[in-house]
């Protein structure tokens, strides 16, 4: 009985042992995963940094983004920003806020965009609001202008025998839509909302590039133009890529020489939460690109806003 007793005692002792050290090994690969994602004052304590902001994908109103360029221009570590910009536009009013965001931003520290594969419309807005533009030789940019889009379905409701009833308060309301022919007075209001858009655009662009719509070739027609293209007509202020965007803002904004350059993402003041701590931990342990789809699923959007409301500044290859 009493070498039982001691068997059991051991394997008792054993279990116990084996959990603190799961429960050991747990907490050091949190506290591991937490380091390695980090946060960004975290991973540059005492050191001045460079911080990345990506804006890619369909540029909205979002409050997310704006509060992060409102935080790096509080962050004293933060000696300058890299704005890396690749996106084809989105809404007007999400253009106007982001430009609006930058600008701020920039009258606390030196801010440069650096053009990804493409950079036009509502992302060009975006790119105009920085102190410098750094675009590649085949950049797609410029595409200044704004439009407003609707199917109009009536014959096809005709055909299928579908008919839409509707009570309004008066003959503009609701106009243009769809489900009725355009007429005269609707396309002129629609018009004249593009028209104060396209105004307010092409007024940004001439301000902040300091040229004339009317002497650049194309602009006001909406054209796009390639990183060399641009560069010849004074939309951007060099050709190049990250390597000359970082030298630009220590060589010419004395951003100190040994500040590193920092991703910032929305969320990222929040290090130690759920999402991005099991984000570190499986970078850890499986490497970066499933941290990175482990952020992405956890923290990130997982589908952007396809519904696009309202005035568009946005680019896409005619499928003509």
């Amino acid at each position: 009985m009493l070498e039982t007793e001691t068997v059991l005692d051991r394997r008792r002792l054993r279990r116990s042992v084996s959990l603190w050290r799961a429960a050991g090994l747990i907490g050091a690969l949190v506290a591991i995963g937490a380091l390695a994602l980090g946060g960004n004052k975290l991973a540059t304590l005492g050191e001045k940094q460079i911080a990345r902001v990506t804006i890619d994908g369909t540029i909205t109103e979002d409050r997310d983004q704006l509060k992060l360029l409102k935080d790096i221009g509080d962050d004293d570590s933060v000696s300058g920003v890299l704005l890396f910009i690749n996106s084809p536009g989105g809404t007007t009013t999400g253009g106007e806020a982001l430009f609006e965001g930058i600008r701020a931003l920039t009258k606390k520290k030196p801010v440069v965009a650096q053009f990804g594969t493409v950079a036009a419309s509502a992302a060009y807005i975006a790119g105009i609001a920085t102190d410098h533009i750094v675009a590649r030789g085949n950049t797609i940019t410029g595409s200044v202008g704004v439009i407003v889009q609707w199917p109009e379905v009536v014959q096809l409701l005709d055909k299928i025998g579908v008919k839409m009833n509707e009570v309004k308060s008066g003959p503009l309301k609701a106009s243009p839509s769809p489900f009725e022919p355009l007429e005269e007075p609707g396309r002129k209001v629609a018009e004249n909302m593009v028209a104060d858009g396209f105004k307010w655009f092409v007024g940004l662009v001439e301000t902040r590039r300091g040229v004339k719509a009317t002497d650049v070739p194309g602009l006001l027609e909406g054209r796009i133009y390639s990183g060399r293209e641009a560069l010849e007509a004074k939309l951007v202020d060099q050709l190049g890529g990250e390597d000359e965007a970082v030298k630009w803002l220590k060589d010419v904004k004395s951003v100190p020489q040994g500040a590193k350059v920092v991703d910032w993402k929305p969320g990222n003041s929040n290090a130690y939460g759920f999402g991005a701590m099991s984000a570190g931990i499986v970078g850890w342990l499986f490497g970066q690109t499933a941290g990175d789809a482990a952020n992405f699923l956890l923290r990130d959007r997982m589908i952007s806003t396809l519904g696009l409301d309202g005035l568009l500044s946005v680019w896409h290859p005619s499928e003509k």
